[in-house]
């Protein structure tokens, strides 16, 4: 009996005993179908019994995660929530024996459909893997489990006065940072996970456990497996420890909002600012219409127009206050409406507060709207000619934009138009020689735009490489390559 194996539900993020035989007859009846008899067991030998989970709302939230506009029938089969790298190898290695499917689950904010379980499996929630397991103050490194949160990875380096600079969306996980490529607002500066990743370790769909480099910051042995596992999105191997860079945090910062009549001036302004070699820490866009939301959020009136928020950091209020007036003086030649210089600490916090909020204002201005969120961006004008409120934020430093088109999901041409709209924009980036994806990652979503970003020649070598490291499928199937179910198994194979 299940019950009798101690299978839990979970509740909250907490697991939480099941005590109603209504709840173990269903959560049985659920499984059997798909799982082999005995799994549910061993999987419980491997990491204990208070850390599997087949409560059927619990699967279908990890399997439908809320900011994700992908979705797909299935849910995940169970829950797993190991402790340590030892552990993800044992359930890797059952998984594997059974050729079962893994979905690592980390901070569930990821928009490309990473967390979504087409062919069913195991749900390998990290939940309990968030420890720093290793630190250097003087090589400015930290090695951290996968399942800890960047913002509170942030609030332990504090006290050593360092940070990790990148910063996705809130909640975000190292692990899940690392498996999707991301970056955030201060790419600019201090760049992508790519090049803020140091080492990592990772378990193998065979269950080995790896180690891709040590924490040199530079090395040239061998293949970089790191870089190859940065962005992989869980389809190669399950990272469960990660080797980061940190930096000191910056003695003095001051902030400015410039606002502008477009986005076209506002995009120059940025450019201006590149060209001149201007260090900026953070280089963002919000354009009107979000602007009418922060307003509503947070009972401001500030101007409803594009505007820029620049954040200048450095070691002396001299450097600071040079690279203020430097782009002050380059704003004012694209004749701004506004330019509004932020010196006192407090108001800057805000002011990015309030940038770093504006997808959950936005959500909550349309509560009962879904929303989709893209990372490419075509002219605004193809937007404002759309019935559906579609705000903009971005990364304006490194020509990363985001659109959040909110829609009724139960009106057939509401769905038709975000697909058509979200189509047009990836396909005009495309032409621009851009990118369908700039930092969410490939995931579900994009698979079709990633085979004409790249040729065919280029996709069949990922192909290849996702066969030959995980030849049985089972490593987050359905991501990032393109794929085919086989008639026979119906299991999900690469294929290209």
């Amino acid at each position: 009996m299940l019950a009798a194996a101690g299978l839990i539900a979970c509740a909250g993020g907490v697991l939480q005993q099941e005590t109603t035989a209504h709840s173990e007859a269903s959560a049985q009846q659920q499984i059997q179908s798909y799982l082999p008899p005995g799994f549910v067991e061993d999987l419980i030998a491997a990491v204990g019994r208070d850390n599997v989970c087949v409560d059927e709302d619990e699967r279908e939230s990890h399997g439908k995660p809320y900011n994700s506009y992908h979705k797909v029938d299935r849910s995940p089969d169970v829950i797993v929530c190991p402790g340590s790298t030892e552990e993800v190898s044992a359930v890797v290695r059952l998984c594997a024996r059974h050729k079962i499917p893994i979905v690592p689950y980390g901070g569930a904010t990821s928009v490309e459909g990473q967390l979504l379980a087409p062919s069913g499996g195991v749900s390998l929630d990290f939940a309990r893997m968030k420890e720093v397991v290793a630190f250097s103050r003087n090589d400015h490194d930290v090695t951290v489990q996968a399942g800890l949160g960047y913002i509170e990875l942030n609030d332990w380096l504090r006290d050593h006065g360092l940070w990790f600079p990148l910063d996705p969306g809130p909640g975000a996980s190292v692990g899940g940072m690392s498996a999707c490529r991301c970056s955030g607002s201060t790419a600019v500066r201090y760049g992508t996970m790519r090049e803020n990743v140091v080492s990592m370790t990772a378990v193998l769909p065979n269950g080995d456990i790896i180690k891709t480099g040590g924490r040199a910051k530079k090395s040239a042995a061998g293949y970089d497996l790191t870089r190859l596992l940065v962005g992989s999105e869980g389809t190669l191997a399950v990272i469960t420890e990660v080797t980061l860079k940190v930096h000191k945090i910056p003695t003095y910062s001051e902030g400015m909002r410039v606002v502008f009549r477009s986005i076209a001036e506002a995009s120059a302004v940025v450019q201006d600012t590149l060209a001149a070699g201007v260090p900026v820490g953070r280089a963002e866009m919000l354009d009107n219409t979000m602007m009418k939301i922060i307003n509503v959020a947070n009972a401001q009136n500030y101007p409803e127009e594009t505007t820029v928020l620049f954040e200048f950091a450095g070691e002396s209020p001299t450097a600071v206050r040079e690279m203020q007036e430097t782009v002050a003086a380059l704003a004012s030649r694209r004749k701004p409406l506004a330019i509004t210089v932020q010196t006192d600490p407090a108001a800057c916090k805000q002011m990015w507060r309030e940038r770093k909020e504006a997808l959950w204002a936005a959500a909550a201005q349309y509560p009962d709207l879904e929303c989709m969120i893209t990372d490419v961006l075509e002219v605004k004008t193809e937007l404002d000619a759309s019935w559906l409120p579609a705000p903009i934020v971005a990364h304006a430093g490194d020509g990363n934009f985001h659109c959040l088109i909110f829609f009724d999901s139960a009106k057939a041409r509401d769905v038709q138009e975000v697909a058509r709209l979200s189509k047009h924009m990836v396909e005009r980036a495309l032409a621009m020689e851009g990118t369908c994806t700039g930092e969410h990652g490939v995931g579900y979503g994009k698979i079709k735009y990633l085979q004409k970003e790249l040729n065919g020649a280029a996709i069949r070598t990922m192909v290849s490489i996702k066969n030959a490291i995980d030849p049985n499928g089972i490593m987050n199937p359905g991501k990032v390559v393109p794929h085919k179910r086989d008639p026979v198994t119906g299991r999900l194979v690469a294929c290209g």
